[in-house]
């Protein structure tokens, strides 16, 4: 059953159209993930549905809430950039954020305390967070965004600015919140795109070009890849020369040279040739990989001219 319905949303800044007809369906209890270029519209978007930007036409309707109607109490939303009142507490601000969602101020506090502890952020939760790092902000936004137990989470580039120990548990918050919760967010980190989202909208100058499961984008777009890493880049136009007659597309990247084959067949073969290459190689093979296409595999062919 679709949470969240959008049909035709457009925004105009003037002359500039920032998103141009944009319709999809948020299902209830999945996780989707919004990618696409810098500047395709992915936070004009957010902000719409998040009630912050008014859409110059289209519509948005929520599962059991009348046309029109003020549906911000259901979205708990994580912008881009988190800025607390740098005066008040973690604590103080996250209370505060669930007293403004309805909450009654004791809910809210013990709310606020739970999510402090839930997000590592109880030690500094009396601290004003004018002192808070980058990260810590992020966290803290993260807070404000679940405090009232919204039916839809959106979050605007969740990992943005958290150190690796930060991001790894961001994201088992996500993993763990996925079992009950809907989740739609957007993101740069293509490898958690695939971690985490059931489902991939792409969007591409103001419009969707996939609307599509995640499973469903895989089966579609499986293709077998083979990747090579060399020590040095010595005798690399031969390989490149040699497995182009395979019929494989290939990149280079450095001493790492990609292949992806059309069918089992030519991957067989592309197989084939990459270990005559590597026993005539004069220097070494560092690795030979045979894997699928990757969800960056199928967003570079979805926002590419």
């Amino acid at each position: 059953m679709a949470l969240v319905e959008v049909r035709g949303l457009r925004k105009t800044f003037g002359p500039v159209v920032a998103v141009a007809d944009v319709s999809f369906a948020i299902e209830a209890g999945r996780c989707t993930v919004l990618l696409g270029p810098n500047g395709a519209g992915k936070s004009t978007v957010l902000n719409m549905l998040a009630g912050l930007l008014a859409p110059t036409s289209g519509a948005i309707r929520f599962e059991g809430v009348p046309a029109g109607a003020d549906h911000r109490h259901l979205i708990g939303y994580l912008p881009q950039q988190v800025a607390p009142f740098g005066w008040m507490t973690g604590f103080e601000y996250v209370r505060m954020a669930g007293e403004l969602a309805g909450l009654d101020r004791g809910a809210a506090g013990v709310r606020a305390e739970e999510l402090l502890a839930l997000l590592g952020l109880e030690k500094a939760a009396g601290r004003r967070t004018g002192g808070y790092s980058g990260g810590m902000k992020q966290r803290l936004g993260l807070c404000q965004a679940l405090v009232h137990r919204p039916r839809l989470l959106m979050l605007d580039e969740p990992v943005s600015g958290l150190d690796p120990v930060g991001r790894r548990d961001v994201l088992e918050l996500l993993r763990r919140l996925k079992t009950g919760s809907t989740i739609l967010f957007s993101t740069h980190v293509l490898p958690d795109a695939e971690e985490l989202s059931d489902d991939v909208l792409i969007i591409r100058s103001g419009s969707i070009v996939v609307d599509e499961s995640l499973a469903s984008l895989r089966a579609r777009h499986e293709q077998p890849v083979i990747e090579v890493e060399l020590d040095d880049e010595a005798g690399l136009p031969a390989w490149l020369e040699r497995l182009a007659t395979t019929g494989a597309a290939v990149e280079r990247n450095g001493a790492v040279i990609r292949c992806r084959f059309a069918s089992a067949a030519a991957t067989h073969a592309g197989a084939a040739e990459v270990y005559r290459l590597a026993a005539d190689h004069p220097g070494g093979v560092r690795r030979v990989e045979l894997g699928q296409a990757s969800l960056e595999d199928m967003f570079l062919k979805a926002v590419q001219p």
